[in-house]
């Protein structure tokens, strides 16, 4: 294994780590991290960042789909909305310049660090973790089920379809999109949403992959290690997460990705 091939894998095992501990982050950062490691664009990163994501996460969710976890209906709903709209973001990606591609990504990864600090504040300061009317997406105690209306599959149509658009446009597995979704548009407990999540992110992930595959736009030398690595990196991640407090979790992602969208923001501005 050359040189770039092991810095792929390091990478990689960095993105599936992130991936197990928050079910949203490890697609996000996935990009960034081969445009600073491997020196790529974003277009030709993004795909390369779908696979990895959308394997390793795909493994999270099969390993929770056997622990019941994950609400598979509500994931394939989601999944089938983003897996619509995910090419029309992947023939954007494609047409769009590097450097405003760039700063959009960096505007993204600063919308996420900030609501993720204001999350953990808000829980440090033990302030009520739902306000407002009823979610649209409730479980049912009895059945353990959630119970559908036209808002619920409304409200998780327009989020998978966001997921999806951003999935194809910036290479992201949209995690960051579900996760909040979930949280806000249903009761289910975390744990759940994690799943769920994950879900999402496998399928979405890989209509992007097969797309970017058929149009001879994925680097194959740099995408086999990268998985290869955030498989490695969400089995130890899932060990981890057992011994690890949330808040510092999500705490330390934040500053992490923040400080990433700075680093994405510079280098845009200088490619101007």
């Amino acid at each position: 294994m050359n040189e770039a091939s092991l810095i792929s894998t390091a990478l990689g095992s960095v993105v599936g780590v992130i991936l197990a501990l928050t079910g949203a982050g490890g697609g996000i950062v996935a990009v960034p991290l081969l445009v600073f490691g491997l020196g790529l664009n974003v277009a030709t990163a993004g795909p390369i960042g779908l696979l990895a994501v959308g394997m390793a996460a795909g493994l999270g969710a099969l390993l929770a789909l056997r622990e019941r976890r994950v609400r598979y209906k509500a994931a394939t709903l989601m999944a089938v909305a983003g897996s619509i709209v995910s090419p029309a973001g992947l023939w954007l990606a494609q047409r769009v310049p590097n450097a405003p591609l760039m700063l959009i990504f960096a505007a993204v990864l600063l919308y996420v660090a900030a609501r993720m600090l204001m999350q953990q504040r808000a829980g440090a300061n033990g302030e009520a973790p739902r306000q407002g009317p009823p979610p649209a997406c409730r479980l049912d105690a009895l059945r353990g089920k959630l119970d559908w209306n036209a808002p619920c599959g409304c409200a998780l149509t327009a989020s998978g379809a966001l997921a999806g658009l951003l999935s194809g446009l910036l290479g992201v597995g949209g995690g960051f999109v579900v996760v909040p979704a979930l949280k806000r548009v249903s009761d289910i407990p975390m744990q759940g949403i994690v799943a769920t999540s994950l879900a999402v992110i496998t399928l979405v992930s890989m209509t992007g992959v097969v797309a970017s595959a058929a149009s001879g736009h994925l680097l194959w030398a740099s995408a086999l290690p990268f998985t290869l690595g955030a498989l490695v990196g969400m089995l130890a991640g899932r060990r981890g997460a057992r011994h690890l407090s949330a808040a510092r979790i999500q705490q330390s992602f934040a500053v992490f990705t923040a400080t990433i969208a700075v680093g994405m923001a510079v280098k845009a501005l200088h490619g101007l």
